[in-house]
């Protein structure tokens, strides 16, 4: 069961929740139980604006503009805060970039985010990130809610 307070979340949850996976269907049946266990719990959730402008890419890509609507919703419905970056955070960003040379920038600045607003745990579908040593990272083939 989830045992935390506070937990960011990374892009690709939000796909498996919403589109409802149709490529893997176990991984919405795990995210969409995690999201329910959360709000049960009053668990709060937060993300970041890096993750709006991922989700958002391929939906005005196809013209799809109604899963925007929807991920917005989404959001909205289940009061997840959406972070800002700012100087502190790009800061930390670099800092976790310098130390783990791998991580795209965008991964640092979610990372950098999550340990600067005190998340528990980071949940993304990204194995690559586990090593990061700040704070939990649990990848969504891991989840046990």
């Amino acid at each position: 069961m989830i045992e935390c307070k506070k937990v960011f979340v990374d892009t690709a949850p939000f796909i498996y929740c919403i589109e409802e996976s149709k490529d893997n269907p176990r991984y919405y049946n795990m995210v969409q139980g995690f999201f329910e266990a959360c709000y049960r719990k009053d668990i709060v959730l937060v993300t970041s604006t890096i993750t709006l402008e991922e989700y958002c890419v391929m939906p005005y890509r196809t013209g799809e503009l109604q899963r925007i609507m929807l991920f917005h919703r989404f959001l909205l419905s289940m009061g997840i805060e959406v972070m800002g970056i700012d100087e502190k955070i790009a800061d930390k960003a670099a800092q976790i970039r310098a130390k783990y040379s791998k991580f795209k920038a965008m991964d640092a600045l979610q990372l950098a985010t999550a340990c600067l607003i005190g998340c528990d745990m980071f949940l993304t579908n990204d194995k690559q990130l586990r090593q990061f040593g700040e704070i939990s990272v649990v990848t969504v083939d891991k989840l046990s809610v």
